[in-house]
């Protein structure tokens, strides 16, 4: 089973896609965030380095998963539409223009005829307080005082998502919308691999 866990900033992508890891005793695919330079350079100044910093991170997640597509069992902390999320909310905010925009579409577009799809998009789903309060305790510098692009984020991620989705014909029996409290939980964490278990079970009827 591929897994490809989605959602925005702060939500514990990373946190969930270990967990599975663990479980399933599978393959994990870990999006270098904190290690990418462009990063830090995006938040200081977005509009110079939104492109370079989207395109940078399509490329790393690219090569990390062509890398894993002969792998059966992998479990994906961030997926290519998982990507295209920023970039669409980017467009939204102004900070990318439409030419940018479309040559990081013809970029990934490229990219996802390469790479096998994942069984399941695992979407986490959190109230907005509770992404904020994630954030906060991570205690990453460059996340700090980024409240206004956190806030339009957070409230525009799961309808730009659900356009995505819509737009490259993802079916809906492949998306797990997830909503999490706490996954630490030993109870909650066992609710979660039902319900994925479930999804995957149900492609097969």
């Amino acid at each position: 089973m591929r897994i490809g866990i989605i959602g925005p900033i702060g939500c514990g992508k990373s946190t969930l896609s270990k967990k599975l890891s663990d479980y399933y005793q599978s393959t994990l695919v870990e999006e270098p965030v904190e290690k990418n330079e462009y990063l830090p350079l995006f938040y200081q100044d977005m509009e110079t380095f939104a492109m370079l910093s989207q395109n940078a991170f399509y490329s790393s997640l690219f090569l990390l998963m062509w890398k894993t597509k002969d792998i059966e069992n992998v479990v994906c902390d961030s997926t290519l539409f998982s990507n295209l999320v920023f970039t669409e909310l980017l467009r939204l905010e102004g900070i990318m223009s439409a030419m940018e925009v479309a040559l990081t579409y013809a970029i990934a577009d490229e990219h996802l005829k390469r790479i096998p799809d994942v069984d399941i998009h695992v979407v986490i789903m959190r109230e907005t307080e509770q992404l904020f309060e994630n954030v906060r305790r991570r205690g990453r510098v460059i996340e700090q005082d980024q409240q206004d692009y956190l806030t339009f984020h957070y409230a525009n991620y799961y309808d730009v998502l659900r356009r995505i989705f819509k737009a490259y014909k993802v079916p809906e029996e492949n998306i797990l919308w997830l909503p999490i409290n706490d996954m630490e939980q030993p109870k909650e964490f066992s609710e979660i691999v039902k319900k994925i278990e479930a999804k995957f079970e149900s492609q097969k009827r």
